[in-house]
């Protein structure tokens, strides 16, 4: 039975321009009445979407995002983590030297603000939500724990950054595409599953009781370990691959539609 449904939200909840559809926001509300609890899981901090948290009315006590691809999972209403992970600054220093050999950039987070890391390539990445930039040299990073590292260039860099990973570095992190124009780097041990495991077990559930929806690499851990694993119409090729339920695009109300037939809400 299930009991948890978490979404993604570029290009899976959220329409093309970063909204959630009236139709996704009615079907999701009609699925909490039921008493199925939605979660969001995304690679940003809960202050970067937290109108989407309140649009959906997910703030009771019981409210809780998967933030950080998994690095964090946070109540919305208390900001207590129920768990957290992430990358010591002796663990960036691989990735560091291979950017700086290679020419590429890094913006380096941890749970409340982004190191834009300026001895590197300039990046492109941007977060909304009110989260402060800290541009600083590698070396001056402050010595604790990151949630992960994000290289944020035009598709085509990203592209021959990716081809340039060495088998060492793909050992040491866990190195997922969320994004055309975004590629993170998470300790080995960090994923949205991971998040979404701890979650379950505080609520005495497992993942017979987990239902997914997806679209990126980033998504598939949790795609593969539900119950009900959900790829997006435009999800990419290795997401649909893995999934044994598919449903509309991100502009097609696809959440909508799946959870609607699934659930019988209509």
């Amino acid at each position: 039975m299930i009991k948890l449904v978490a979404l993604d939200l570029d290009n899976t909840l959220l329409t093309n321009d970063k909204k959630i559809s009236q139709v996704n926001e009615q079907a999701l509300k009609k699925l909490m009445a039921k008493g199925v609890k939605v979660v969001l899981c995304t690679g940003r901090p809960i202050n970067a979407i937290w109108h989407y948290i309140e649009q959906l009315g997910l703030t009771n006590d019981d409210d809780f995002t998967i933030t950080f691809n998994g690095a964090l999972v946070i109540n919305n209403t208390s900001r207590e983590a129920l768990a957290k992970q992430g990358l010591t600054k002796t663990d960036l220093v691989p990735l560091h030297d291979f950017c700086e050999a290679k020419g590429f950039p890094m913006d380096v987070l941890d749970f409340d603000q982004v190191y834009p890391v300026t001895d590197l390539v300039k990046s492109i990445y941007q977060l909304g939500g009110g989260i402060k930039f800290a541009p600083m040299t590698f070396d001056k990073l402050p010595d604790h724990l990151y949630a992960k590292v994000v290289a944020a260039q035009e598709p085509a860099v990203l592209d021959k950054m990716i081809a340039a990973l060495t088998p060492e570095l793909h050992e040491q992190y866990h190195i997922a595409r969320s994004q055309p124009h975004i590629l993170e780097f998470l300790s080995t041990t960090t994923d949205k599953s991971v998040g979404l495991h701890a979650l379950l077990q505080h609520f005495g559930w497992d993942e017979s009781n987990l239902m997914a929806f997806g679209d990126a690499e980033n998504d598939a851990g949790m795609l593969k370990a539900a119950s009900v694993g959900v790829a997006m119409a435009n999800a990419i090729p290795e997401i649909t691959a893995i999934t044994n339920y598919h449903t509309g695009t991100n502009e097609e109300d696809g959440v909508a539609t799946f959870v609607d037939e699934y659930f019988k809400l209509s």
